[in-house]
């Protein structure tokens, strides 16, 4: 039988070199590739501003970056896999709007819980959105379009890709901000199908993100009446912003942040969180983002992101209980 003083010596020792793990990880981070999961499958935006600064990431941390793209259900199968990782940062969550501020309050039987779940890191992208309408419609900007809906009750119809989408839920709020009584045209497989439709003039406007928008702008095949965004997009200098319009409080954008799993030490997020400022001052990847109709952007610190996400939370369970409230309590789609 061990003595008792040699075994609380060895307890004190074995708790000792417990306490010392997680600093350790930390001192020698990153010491193998960084998995980082995309809750979408590839080629949307989410995936294309990760990849964008891939390479600039693995150079900071001196550790290649694995992209694992894991896309379904509204990004909730990639968000919860990500939330089982261990907390050491080589698994990590490239979320965005959608999959922290909105999808917890759309389907509550979601197995995470964002704030409890992950340890948020830095804002990487930003994406304005922007209204669009057909060629055939009669406004040529928001302040007529509002004008017009008040004039024409119920007779302006708009294309939404989701009811639970950044997209549709935006257009929603602003409908409810300026009292408009507009007919929400529901389409499936994403934005593509109510872009198309609404070139064809089939129906009236659309509230999207200015990536998938800007090129059939630039084109003429569609107007562009307002950018959702403080300021005006470089893309699209010429558009006016919402507050111009007259509509200051309605801004919005859809997001993209890194996130680390929550219990991961601080050090090491800290670590990650300089990796992505210093590849965001890349000016060759600020250039690519902008032409594509995104904002290269990063937090100034995981405190001041975490921050951010509070409040984005608390506007969108808002927006997103108004909704449900005038579905008359119907499943949210």
């Amino acid at each position: 039988m061990m003595p008792a003083g040699r075994w609380l010596r060895g307890g004190v020792l074995a708790l000792a070199a417990l306490a010392a793990t997680p600093s350790s990880r930390a001192d020698d981070y990153p010491s193998r590739p960084i998995h980082v999961i995309v809750p979408f499958a590839p080629g949307g935006a989410t995936d294309f501003a990760i990849r964008l600064i891939q390479q600039n990431l693995a150079q900071a941390l001196g550790q290649p970056i694995v992209i694992d793209n894991r896309g379904g259900a509204a990004g909730t199968v990639g968000t919860e896999l990500a939330a089982q990782a261990a907390p050491d940062g080589y698994t990590l969550l490239f979320g965005n709007v959608g999959t922290i501020s909105i999808n917890p309050y759309f389907f509550p039987e979601m197995k995470v819980k964002p704030e409890r779940d992950f340890a948020p890191i830095s804002l990487v992208s930003e994406t304005p959105g922007i209204v669009i309408a057909s060629k055939k419609f009669p406004p040529d900007s928001l302040k007529e379009m509002v004008a017009y809906a008040k004039a024409h009750p119920g007779k302006i119809n708009y294309a939404a890709s989701g009811i639970s989408t950044l997209n549709t839920l935006a257009m929603e709020e602003f409908r409810h901000a300026a009292g408009l009584e507009m007919t929400q045209i529901p389409y499936k497989g994403g934005a593509g199908p109510a872009i198309l439709d609404l070139i064809a003039g089939n129906v009236d406007v659309m509230l999207v993100t200015l990536s998938a928008a800007a090129a059939h702008v630039k084109a003429g095949q569609l107007k562009a009446l307002a950018i959702t965004t403080q300021q005006r997009a470089p893309l699209l200098p010429d558009v006016p912003t919402f507050a111009e319009s007259g509509y200051p409080e309605e801004v919005s954008s859809s997001w993209q942040g890194l996130f680390a799993v929550n219990g991961t030490p601080q050090p090491i997020v800290d670590r990650l969180h300089a990796a992505i400022v210093k590849a965001n001052a890349d000016p060759n990847v600020r250039k690519l983002m902008s032409e594509a109709g995104t904002l290269a952007v990063a937090s100034d610190s995981p405190q001041s992101f975490k921050n951010y996400l509070a409040a984005d939370r608390k506007k969108w369970a808002a927006v997103v209980e108004r909704v449900k409230a005038e579905e008359n309590g119907k499943p949210a789609r």
